[in-house]
């Protein structure tokens, strides 16, 4: 519960201590990384995914399946970098940050294996 009546039954926030609340104003349509750990959670799994058909897709070098493993694979790489810039664009610019600072390079490497297997394919 986020306020408390006084003696004279004036509501007080207990964030700003002031009757009527002034903090609820200043409130942010944003939101914080750790309100989206369901949505991260989904783009760890996403990314485990993607990892794991460009690794098939590798094997399948040389092969008459490398062609549906690579489209696999590229999919799988669009749909995890799409819900991870998805997830960047509902939050402020500091969560934003941790957001890149705890998964960007994690990002940065599917680009770049989806680039090697991009090169193994042509």
């Amino acid at each position: 519960m986020r306020s408390f009546q006084s003696a004279n039954r004036q509501r007080h926030c207990l964030l700003c201590h002031r009757a009527p609340c002034t903090c609820s104003q200043s409130r942010r349509a944003f939101s914080t990384v750790e309100q989206h750990q369901d949505k991260i959670d989904t783009i760890n799994e996403a990314f485990v995914t993607a990892r794991d058909e460009i690794e098939y897709a590798k094997e399948e070098a040389e092969t008459v399946y490398f062609n549906e493993a690579h489209e696999t694979a590229k999919s799988a790489v669009a749909e995890t970098l799409d819900l991870y810039n998805g997830l960047l664009g509902t939050l402020e610019e500091s969560e934003r940050g941790k957001l890149q600072r705890s998964m960007g390079l994690k990002m940065e490497q599917l680009k770049a294996e989806l680039e090697v297997l991009d090169s193994m394919h042509a």
